[in-house]
């Protein structure tokens, strides 16, 4: 493990089980050296928010009277993990580290009336709640800080908040900037490069879908409704914990009412679900007090939850980007993962296009509560692209027996305990 400046945090990842850094965190650390801005694209899952978090805490200035660092997120629940993910470590500083939450849900004047006493060292939040308390309100001062960090950049640019972050960057001028994500789009480039000048570009994330340990299953709707479909999934399936994604709110809730009246232990998750409820459902699920959680995209990236046996894409995602990020949810401790997608002849082209990004598929069909080998999905008459070594095989049949075997469970229980040991003291801190 990399010695750090400040001894405490060799004593702080030692504490959280950290044996030695991740890939994207060993050069981040490396990089922080030279200076200079960088953009940073890694897969979920490979330490992206301890490899900002590092260099700030052993760079921080001690018993300073200006914000240091500012630490973007494009959602509520991500700003919350990273304040989570970061008080971790500054419980054991010797030294107070003043570190501030500020997003929506969160009581505005009694920040604003913080914020007017002394400034934090560290401010965590989501944009529009910090733009408007640098602009409107005029009591967090950013000017002096020295990093300027985005979290979940193309997420974050996603949602409409282009020009907080232009404005908050114009402001923090001397700050270096570091944007992470687990794509960067190139209709961000033009963003990045405004306000970035002259970065360092690295990607750690090769043979990214290759190297997860997921298998992807594709059934066909035909002529049913997708909520038969689905029915016929969940009875072939004993998943540990599932995530069903829907496209929109209005077709999770549906799907929520179905699984609730078939007596299914399940929670709904979406964006439309008050702050509050949200982070107790959170908090909740990586207690596993439920087998399904059926959400919106909104849970697709950057959050934690640990346990995630089977992804069930009621719907494929418009983005075709997001069909990664939902599945990358499972395959993680180590464990295996399956993600089970119901497609139409209409998502052809769709599936095409995640063949040739890697997904080795393979197509089901659900038999007496099991699922079986099914036809491959017909070709379309008209090829861009002759058959590679990915779509032959795809067409090889998968070894590894789809049915439950005994004991599952309870290994991955047995494989996921220290994690959820973990996490829960993160919750109680």
């Amino acid at each position: 493990m990399k010695k750090f400046r400040k001894t405490y945090l060799n004593d702080a990842l030692a504490g959280i089980h950290f044996s030695e850094l991740t890939d994207v965190q060993e050069k981040v650390y490396e990089l922080d050296k030279q200076k200079r801005n960088l953009i940073v694209e890694a897969k979920t899952g490979s330490g992206k928010t301890h490899a900002f978090l590092l260099p700030i805490l052993d760079q921080l200035e001690e018993n300073a009277d200006y914000v240091q660092a500012i630490i973007l997120a494009p959602t509520r629940e991500l700003a919350a993990q990273i304040h989570r993910f970061l008080k971790e470590l500054t419980d054991y500083s010797p030294t107070e580290i003043k570190v501030d939450l500020i997003t929506g849900g969160i009581d505005r004047d009694q920040i604003i009336e913080k914020l007017g006493h002394r400034q934090p060292d560290i401010v965590i939040g989501t944009p529009g709640r910090i733009h408007d308390l640098v602009f409107k309100e005029n009591v967090l001062k950013i000017h002096q800080a020295n990093y300027f960090i985005i979290d979940e950049a193309d997420m974050a640019l996603d949602e409409n908040f282009v020009d907080e972050l232009s404005n908050l960057a114009n402001v923090s001028t001397t700050a270096k900037k570091m944007v992470f994500s687990a794509t960067i789009p190139e209709r961000f480039t033009s963003f990045l490069k405004k306000y970035l000048d002259n970065p360092i570009t690295m990607s750690v994330h090769p043979e990214e879908i290759s190297n997860l340990n997921i298998e992807h299953f594709f059934i066909k709707s035909r002529e049913k409704e997708r909520q038969v479909v689905l029915k016929e999934i969940i009875s072939a399936v004993n998943p540990y914990l599932a995530i069903i994604f829907c496209n929109k709110k209005e077709s999770a809730e549906e799907v929520y009412q179905l699984l609730v009246n078939q007596g299914e232990n399940v929670a709904l998750f979406h964006g439309g679900i008050a702050y509050r409820k949200r982070k107790q459902l959170i908090q909740r699920i990586n207690q596993l007090d439920f087998q399904y959680i059926v959400a919106t995209d909104i849970l697709a990236r950057g959050i934690d939850i640990i346990g995630v046996s089977h992804i069930i894409n009621y719907e494929l995602p418009n983005d075709i980007e997001f069909y990664i990020h939902r599945t990358g949810r499972t395959g993680r401790v180590n464990m295996d993962g399956q993600a089970i997608s119901i497609y139409e002849f209409d998502d052809n082209k769709y599936l095409d296009k995640l063949e040739h990004m890697g997904v080795q598929s393979s197509y089901k069909e659900i038999k007496d509560k099991q699922l079986v080998e099914a036809r491959q999905r017909n070709k379309r008459d008209s090829r861009d692209w002759k058959e590679n070594e990915l779509d032959r095989l795809a067409k090889q049949k998968v070894k590894k027996p789809t049915k439950v075997k005994p004991g599952y469970k309870k290994k991955y229980k047995e494989k996921i305990a220290i994690e959820k040991k973990k996490l829960h003291r993160k919750m109680k801190k």
